[in-house]
């Protein structure tokens, strides 16, 4: 008897296989089915377009991420996200060559990236920002979302071209971005005095 196939597995998968191979703009649906070994039907069944199965993809690392135990235990709140993006990013990292791929084809249409990833790239920083015990909700929780997924994009090209062995080179970026946005939180009102230092925890909930 075969057995039976994980569609979401085979079809997210395929999905990054090809597009580590041949682009994201060039995978078709059908390549994606086919790589998968998937009837079409299959595959609509559970990802009607190719921003289904990005945002699935996306929701999967998150699942990942929210499943160690350790992170987010910085004694501050810029400790907390330094460990919570980096562990991302290690999430993400058996699959550095499909990412860099979709990134470029997907960055010269900046309305595709609005329609398709929106709430899915959104949901995944409300997450990150739980995981490191920040909360995400109300005023203050919508500025720390934008600012995060700011900051989160920016170190996100810079992980993309690191050939540090160690990361070296995104662990600056994202320190050096992470004070930056620490600051300006905490100039807002509720997130903090200004006269408190970067490590005294003007993002805590």
């Amino acid at each position: 008897m075969a057995k039976k196939i994980d569609v979401p597995k085979a079809a997210m998968d395929a999905a990054l296989s090809l597009a580590a191979v041949q682009g994201w703009r060039h995978t078709t649906l059908r390549d994606i089915a086919e790589a998968a070994n998937l009837r079409l039907s299959e595959l609509y069944q559970h990802y009607p377009s190719k921003g289904a199965i990005l945002a699935a993809i996306m929701r999967r690392t998150d699942q990942t991420l929210l499943e160690a135990a350790d992170i987010g235990e910085g004694e501050t709140a810029k400790d907390r996200l330094f460990d919570v993006i980096m562990r991302r990013f290690d999430t993400m990292a058996g699959h550095r060559d499909a990412i860099r791929a979709i990134v470029k084809d997907m960055g010269r249409d900046p309305l595709a990236i609005a329609c398709q990833l929106g709430q899915p790239f959104r949901r995944s920083m409300v997450w990150m920002l739980e995981a490191a015990s920040l909360d995400s909700g109300g005023l203050r929780g919508a500025v720390r979302i934008r600012g995060l997924g700011l900051l989160y994009l920016s170190v996100l090209r810079v992980w993309l071209d690191d050939d540090s062995e160690d990361l070296s080179k995104t662990m600056a970026a994202l320190d050096q971005r992470l004070k930056r946005i620490d600051r300006l939180l905490g100039s807002l009102p509720g997130c903090g005095q200004r006269s408190r230092s970067v490590d005294e925890e003007p993002l805590q909930a």
